[in-house]
């Protein structure tokens, strides 16, 4: 990047003349400081992000979009929480997408010789009921033309623990819950990932209000700006990265594992051939269908109506830069 020299010509300022400082902005996250958010909180520690934006994670808000919207605030939480709060009148806008694609991942042990959404035919399934991997799973049979009703679901057996006792023959959790190779739990296992059977949905989102992004589109689109720098920077150099992101709650996050979850979940970050925080309608329209499906709820605000396109082609008309091939190295 060019170094720009600016020459300045400092004057006294005016007597009784008053400076507004900037509103401030809080860039809320649905769940605890991890890897997940890894972008953002990286934003923050770097100044990517103004001095007026502060960061803070609401790990056990049950109605976490409605508030944000009360806060006037950006959050990040699911496509699906997003738009099911967005039909019931919450008034928020999406502008980017945080990972492109669902985190949700059928896994099976290796063992098992469970590879592909037909071997779960007559099988037990560990679930947690309406989460995002019940929908998205449930989508996924139907889509392939399986019986669901041959599957056996189990609530509350998602957990790993639940797979190796041999309670469930399969648990569908999210991409960077599984054990690390070398931890204790470890088990050698097969995942199915929905995205390779063609169903794609927008998977972790940005939004705000919907009268911030009218009337404070500026602010709205540094924030972009900051996280789509702040996952350059994750993704960059672990060696940087991970010590960063370790410093928000060193008691709780570890480095082995926090690069652990990275790695699992870059290709929801950086697609082959795409951009960071892009989205299509074609995802959203399959998202909405998709919960409709699941009898979740009705669509009374169209999508045009609560998901916005423009800011990330602003941000990225505006800073080429962001997209630049070269921008990070291949994972290692």
């Amino acid at each position: 990047m060019a170094a720009v020299i600016l020459a300045l010509r400092f004057e006294p300022l005016a007597v009784g003349k008053h400076f507004e400082p900037a509103a401030q902005v809080s860039l809320l996250l649905d769940g605890s400081f991890s890897a997940r958010f890894a972008g953002e909180m990286v934003a923050t520690r770097q100044g990517f992000f103004d001095s007026n934006v502060t960061l803070r994670a609401e790990p056990n808000d049950s109605d976490f979009v409605a508030t944000v919207a009360r806060e006037h605030a950006i959050g990040v939480t699911s496509g699906q929480n997003f738009l099911l709060a967005a039909w019931r009148g919450v008034p928020v806008t999406a502008f980017a997408a945080s990972f492109l694609d669902t985190s949700t991942v059928i896994f099976t042990l290796e063992s098992s010789g469970l590879r592909r959404p037909a071997d779960l035919v007559g099988k037990r399934v560990g679930y947690r009921k309406a989460s995002e991997g019940d929908v998205i799973f449930d989508a996924m049979m139907a889509q392939l033309g399986l019986p669901r009703s041959q599957i056996t679901k189990v609530p509350d057996r998602d957990t790993f623990d639940a797979l190796r006792a041999g309670e469930v023959d399969a648990i569908i959790a999210a991409v960077g819950q599984e054990p690390r190779p070398s931890e204790p739990g470890d088990v050698r296992l097969n995942a199915i990932k929905p995205e390779q059977y063609a169903l794609h949905v927008p998977g972790m989102v940005y939004f705000a209000r919907s009268d911030l992004v009218h009337d404070r589109p500026s602010a709205v689109a540094q924030v972009l700006e900051g996280i789509i720098k702040g996952w350059q920077f994750v993704y960059s150099d672990y060696a940087r990265s991970v010590p960063v992101l370790v410093s928000f709650d060193p008691e709780r996050l570890k480095s082995d594992r926090v690069k652990f979850e990275l790695q699992q979940q870059r290709r929801l970050i950086l697609p082959t051939g795409g951009r960071i925080a892009d989205y299509d309608e074609s995802r959203w329209r399959t998202l909405r269908d998709i919960l409709i499906f699941a009898k979740l709820g009705e669509e009374t605000v169209p999508l045009a109506q609560s998901v916005d396109y423009q800011f990330l082609r602003d941000v990225y008309r505006r800073s080429p830069n962001l997209a630049a091939p070269g921008t990070w190295p291949a994972d290692r």
